[in-house]
């Protein structure tokens, strides 16, 4: 049986509300957890809130709080907004509960034991913010943090410290046999290069406050808040002898999920705390990228504006559903990503009512006529085959994909099975084989098609666990149950239903149009943040049409734009579509892209076979009507009928990333 998994988001510190980039981490874990229990593990998820230092002390007396009083109230904001977002974690650790203090404290005592502590004095620039000293090289003039654009303050005091010096070797020594211990693979040549450029001894306790866990032995000091913090993973479980001991290495399998600016403390301060204390380290650290909101960077007071409760209450677009799709999907992990308020609404309009809430419903509504909405049954011809074969890779590499801790990837395979279903079912047409007097091919189509459907609600629930519940139950089917030694992946062999009802059929996602579109998007998108002094943009006389000046626009954004070569595989022509074609293009995944592109006004089918062209691919899904769906985008310059598209050199390898 497969090791235990245990999966931890960071604890959030305090001194802020749940907003869009907490609920992006804690939601992915969630979904990793849920995966894991469908195949059967012993998963566990944690998550909680950081309530130690400095900036928690001021903030509670500049409230006219205790800062016990002020985390109580602050804790349970993120306690309460979880579960509105259907995150189910199975512990919620808070660093002011005794039964952490207790175990950091002899984590301390087991360090403190080998030597690795030492008491001196520190003076140097200290980030509030970022509860760091730094050095006068990692800060911008007039000694400002880069991260938090706010002066630093000089700090002197005793310490004590860490030896994280000595720890620089061992670090590299454990990086290199564990090669997967840092993703993406950026990340870990980030934290390599700083660790080879030099460690220096760690402070890792305070004197000039006193909101923190004392240190064992002299309560003058109280613990550096991320000696405190970076602990509660092990203190969660209970310490050694617990029952939840299993959890961490070497029985279990620990993933920590953190954004890509807290890196540094969780793969070099914390494993080198753990080798000094002599607990094994985790298995892997993941660092996903930063959100922005509709291009717009994530300042406070935009992301005060994107509520994800709020969105999550928003039953037009799925509610929390809609919401951890969008997340999930349309944000590649580990990369930086946009949240688009209209992109979501399309893509819950594309994906999810279009493809598959429009799977659902012809299929269940071709049963309640022509099966009597019960489940018929199955006698597998030629087509039926073939869609199996078919049906098999895009669940095969769904699993791949969670395994990856790629859910973006997981869904689309997901998604890609869908549309084959729509395909399927106008290339079986029940309703004609019903019309011959053929009842038994017409038994067939819709039988395979309910477990198509059964298949999907299972590739989905990680991600939708509600809205793939609801569609379980209108395939008379029960809510997913996981446990522990049972694997349910799903196979499209569950043909032994014949004869069993079917569900109320009730639209599941019902799409949304204009009208509601554009009171959706009043009522959600926040007003976009523009400087004062920000001249209008520029004009040209004379020439109304013409297009504005381009924007600026930052790196991280132009990186979360995927751009890959492709290869075509085949082009078809569309009746009554003069601009259309439909491509078959390989971007180096298990199955050849669909995508439909306006290229027929100037080149042929069998001109574009075989072109090496570049692929916008996380671009969502559009959809052209009549189950014509394009999953991406090809670059070309110029007008529809003179297009020059934009190819690569014949030893570009499909999938191979622009840079």
């Amino acid at each position: 049986m497969a090791r235990p998994f245990y999966v931890t988001t960071p604890i959030y510190y305090v001194n802020d509300v749940p907003h869009l980039g907490t609920a992006y981490t804690t939601i992915v874990a969630d979904a990793l957890r849920r995966y894991q229990r469908l195949r059967g593990r012993d998963a566990r998820m944690l998550t909680g809130t950081d309530e130690h230092g400095l900036k928690l002390e001021r903030e509670a007396v500049a409230k006219n709080l205790t800062p016990q009083q002020f985390v109580d109230q602050m804790s349970a904001r993120f306690r309460e907004a979880w579960p509105k977002l259907l995150v189910e974690q199975d512990d919620f650790i808070r660093t002011t509960e005794p039964r952490h203090e207790r175990l950091v404290q002899w984590v301390w005592e087991r360090v403190a034991k080998t030597g690795d502590i030492y008491l001196g004095e520190h003076e140097g620039w200290y980030c509030v913010g970022c509860e760091e000293f730094k050095t006068e090289k990692e800060l911008l003039p007039g000694n400002v943090c880069p991260l938090h654009q706010r002066p630093t303050e000089r700090l002197k005091e005793p310490t004590y410290f860490f030896k994280l010096k000595d720890y620089e070797q061992k670090l590299l020594d454990f990086y290199d046999a564990n090669p997967r211990f840092i993703e993406p693979e950026s990340r870990k040549n980030e934290v390599i290069s700083f660790v080879k450029s030099g460690l220096r001894d760690l402070s890792v306790s305070r004197t000039s406050f006193s909101w923190g866990v004392p240190v064992p032995g002299d309560t003058k000091h109280v613990m550096y808040v991320w000696f405190d913090a970076l602990a509660n993973y092990w203190t969660a479980l209970g310490g050694e002898g617990s029952p939840n001991a299993r959890y961490w290495e070497p029985s279990g399998e620990v993933l920590h999920l953190v954004g890509k600016d807290i890196l540094r403390f969780h793969t070099v301060y914390w494993p080198a705390f753990l080798m000094s204390a002599g607990l094994p380290l985790p298995t892997k650290v993941f660092a996903h990228g930063f959100l922005t909101v509709d291009g717009q960077k994530m300042s406070k007071s935009l992301r005060n504006a994107v509520d994800p409760i709020r969105l999550a209450e928003t039953e037009e677009i799925g509610g929390p559903d809609g919401l951890r799709y969008q997340l999930l999907r349309y944000v590649a992990f580990g990369q930086d990503g946009d949240f688009d308020h209209r992109a979501m609404i399309e893509r819950y309009n594309a994906d999810l009512g279009k493809n598959l809430g429009n799977l659902l419903s012809r299929t269940l509504g071709l049963c309640a006529k022509l099966t009597g909405g019960r489940v018929p049954a199955y006698a597998p011809e030629t087509l039926e085959l073939e869609f199996e074969t078919q049906a098999r890779v895009h669940i095969d590499a769904a699993a791949r994909a969670w395994d990856d801790l790629a859910p973006h990837r997981a869904l689309e395979e997901a998604l890609a099975l869908s549309s084959l279903a729509n395909q399927y079912v106008d290339r079986a047409a029940p309703w004609a084989e019903a019309k011959k007097d053929n009842p038994a091919r017409a038994a067939t189509t819709l039988a395979l098609l309910l477990d198509a459907l059964r298949a999907l609600s299972v590739l989905v629930w990680p991600a939708i666990p509600r809205k793939a519940d609801a569609l379980r139950a209108q395939l008379g089917l029960a809510p997913i149950a996981c446990a522990t030694g049972t694997d349910q992946w799903p196979t499209l062999t569950d043909h032994d239903r014949a004869g069993r009802p079917l569900g109320t059929a009730t639209p599941l996602f019902p799409t949304v149009d204009k009208d509601v579109e554009k009171a959706l998007l009043d009522r959600l998108q926040p007003k976009p943040e523009v400087a004062e002094s920000a001249p209008p943009p520029p004009s040209v006389p004379g020439h109304p049409s013409a297009a504005p000046e381009a924007t600026t626009i930052t790196y991280d954004q132009f990186a979360a734009v995927d751009l890959r070569v492709g290869v075509v595989k085949t082009a078809t022509k569309f009746p009554k579509k003069d601009k259309l074609l439909q491509l078959e293009v390989d971007l180096g995944e298990p199955k050849p892209r669909t995508i439909i592109a306006g290229l027929a006004l100037t080149f042929t089918p069998e001109q574009l076979v075989g072109q090496r062209v570049i692929v916008v691919a996380n671009l969502a899904p559009r959809d052209f009507g009549k189950g014509l769906v394009s999953h991406g985008m090809l670059l070309a310059s110029g007008p529809s009928e003179k297009l020059v598209l934009a190819t690569a050199p014949e030893s570009a390898e499909p999938g191979a990333k622009l840079k």
